[in-house]
């Protein structure tokens, strides 16, 4: 495991740029990653790494650098800081990213930047009774997603950007709207967790209407689902299943919206579960998916 320091950084709201101007390298970097439709994760990472790069090499502009630079970050990465080799080939991915689709420069061959040896680790399985034992210690929200991550399989990310809309009580289906490999498909919604989770939705109902009384009550649409359907974002069905305590102000996502929860806080919650159950694995959201009979 990388370092904390060596983790990605939540970047700091940048503004577009004015018409006219020529946007900053990181911006070009974000607009070509959102141009892609990437994730925000990836895009926050591909510019954390650019970042560093730049620092690495006293500011010097990567368009004067190239393979040469490149591999002695690597390495200064391996060696001095003891990243991960999986965090050493998510700093080249980005870098190949900047220099390939943001620069266009040819930094020759992919040889003299080679990707570090990945190992090979045998999974975390729970077994039943030990997801039982992290789900007693789960209270509300916390144990609502943890039940959907296993009686569902839903990966983290996939139940945290769930809409209301996405739920079917009546056919006791979950729609997972762009998941693995950007595909949609449709899983069971546990009999056991129906009542919990629509006391849950009654909640987050009485918040939104208390959001739209106060000016607000818009949450995030995909893509420019707002310009085709204008009233998309304030409507009952298009609100995230498991909404943020605050209000997101990012100027990236339009006016005010209530962004879903951050999956640091779920993170931290089923370490916390699985810590108080005693158990010595090493478990997080999504162990919480490979159950053993």
């Amino acid at each position: 495991m990388s370092p904390m320091p060596d983790r990605p950084l939540t970047p700091s709201i940048v503004p577009f740029p004015e018409a006219g101007s020529r946007p900053k390298l990181l911006d070009r970097v974000r607009n070509a990653v959102r141009a892609r439709h990437y994730s925000r994760r990836t895009e926050n990472t591909y510019v954390h790494w650019i970042r560093r790069f730049i620092v690495f090499h006293h500011k010097k502009h990567p368009s004067t650098m190239g393979a040469p630079e490149i591999g002695a970050f690597l390495s200064w990465l391996a060696t001095a800081r003891r990243v991960s080799a999986s965090t050493q080939n998510q700093a080249l991915s980005a870098l190949l990213f900047l220099y390939r689709h943001v620069l266009r420069i040819e930094i020759g061959a992919i040889e003299q930047v080679p990707r570090a040896k990945m190992a090979h680790r045998v999974p975390v399985v729970l077994s039943i009774e030990e997801v039982g034992n992290i789900l007693t210690h789960l209270q509300g929200t916390m144990w609502l997603i943890g039940a959907l991550l296993y009686g569902a399989g839903l990966r983290l990310q996939e139940c945290l950007e769930l809409r209301v809309k996405d739920l079917d009580f009546d056919q006791h289906q979950i729609v997972v709207r762009r998941g693995k490999g950007q595909k949609d498909r449709v899983t069971m919604l546990p009999l056991a967790i129906e009542k919990r989770l629509g006391t849950h939705l009654q909640d987050v109902k009485r918040q939104h209407e208390r959001d739209l009384a106060d000016g607000f009550g818009r949450a995030v649409p995909p893509f420019a689902l707002d310009r085709k359907y204008p009233k998309a974002a304030t409507a009952w069905g298009w609100q995230f299943v498991f909404p943020a305590a605050r209000i997101c102000r990012d100027p990236r996502f339009g006016p005010p919206s209530r962004y879903h929860l951050h999956e640091s806080v779920v993170q931290k919650a089923v370490a916390e579960a699985a810590r108080l159950a005693g158990m010595t694995k090493r478990v997080g959201p999504h162990v919480m998916r490979s159950v053993s009979a």
